[in-house]
């Protein structure tokens, strides 16, 4: 389903679990297999806290919450972000997680322009994301 857009519209915030699993996943899917996704150690060394999720990962995660907000990923323009912080993933069978919401910054032609907020914890891990999408035709 396919939503016109105003500003000041807000989405979510949807929470999207990260496990141990879904990193070894993505591993296999993207080919990054940088050990500071898979190995306390090789994290530690690295000066993290323990495993960290692939940055790509987060920021493909929190696309996925807006591009099922809007109704499709054909609606998307333009996305960028920067990386903050990283999402620490522990051991466990819960892992962790991130919250995605979103408010609509500009409307002007035929786009919108979305701030995407990407927490962790109650911390931004994304910065500056913004996501244009096409608008829908009335």
């Amino acid at each position: 389903m396919s939503v016109h857009l105003t500003e000041g519209q807000t989405f979510g915030p949807r929470t999207i679990g990260v496990t141990r699993t879904t990193l070894v996943r993505y591993a296999g899917a993207s080919g990054d297999f940088n050990p500071i996704h898979h190995s306390d150690r090789a994290a530690r060394e690295a000066g993290m806290d323990g495993v960290i999720a692939h940055g790509m990962w987060t920021m493909g995660a929190a696309l996925g919450a807006v591009i099922e907000w809007v109704g499709g990923p054909e609606r998307v323009v333009a996305q960028r972000a920067r990386f903050t912080r990283p999402v620490l993933v522990p051991d466990t069978k819960e892992g962790s997680c991130i919250e995605v919401a979103a408010t609509v910054r500009k409307v002007a032609d035929d786009t919108a322009t979305l701030g995407v907020d990407v927490t962790c914890g109650g911390q931004s891990v994304l910065g500056r994301v913004e996501v244009v999408v096409k608008q829908e035709e009335r």
